[in-house]
């Protein structure tokens, strides 16, 4: 990579739809900024930056997207990367969590075996709404007998308060970029 694209130049690569996925609503689609190669590159290495300083052993990631840029993150750092799976994905016996939606439930899996006690993981996405997913992922990273301080995303739509939800159980949480009036 020639030069990192700073914060603002990966804030223009965030495609916003308005009215998606219902009126009202401002969709910000990171796909373009995914497929930029100095997009994709340059929020990977601010990412790595903010995540070096807590010394993870491991990151976690959320499926779908989090798999995209927590595992460059690791691969960045040279830690194991972890996905924090759908149900019935894999094919070992896994432990979960059951969380609330805004309509019924869902839930998220891992394969115990891939955490050792107090091992330190940070949890890597590319966005943090209502912190539903995330508060969930640490529930389970925890249950598991990891030692959770840190989560990064990519975007943070502040008005939704998922941030702020995981700062309250002691979750230091950045990201790169902010969208507000979601």
């Amino acid at each position: 990579m020639t030069d990192k694209a700073t914060i603002a130049e990966l804030q223009a690569m965030v495609r916003t739809l308005p009215d998606f996925p219902k009126p009202g609503i401002q969709f910000r689609d990171i796909t373009t900024l995914i497929s930029n190669g100095r997009g994709l590159s340059s929020a990977v290495a601010h990412l790595a930056e903010l995540a070096r300083a807590d010394e993870p052993q491991l990151i976690a990631g959320m499926e779908a997207r989090g798999f995209i840029f927590g595992a460059a993150v690791a691969a960045a750092l040279g830690v194991g990367f972890l996905p924090i799976r759908k149900p019935g994905k894999l094919p070992v016996p896994t432990i979960g969590v059951d969380y609330a939606l805004e309509y019924g439930t869902d839930r998220l899996e891992i394969d115990p075996d891939a955490i050792s006690a107090n091992m330190r993981v940070t949890i890597v996405d590319d966005l943090i709404a209502t912190g539903g997913t995330a508060l969930a992922t640490v529930q389970l990273l925890r249950n598991a007998g990891a030692d959770v301080r840190q989560a990064l995303f990519v975007i943070d739509l502040p008005d939704l308060g998922g941030a702020s939800k995981l700062r309250d159980a002691d979750i230091a949480t950045q990201s790169l970029m902010h969208f507000n009036g979601d």
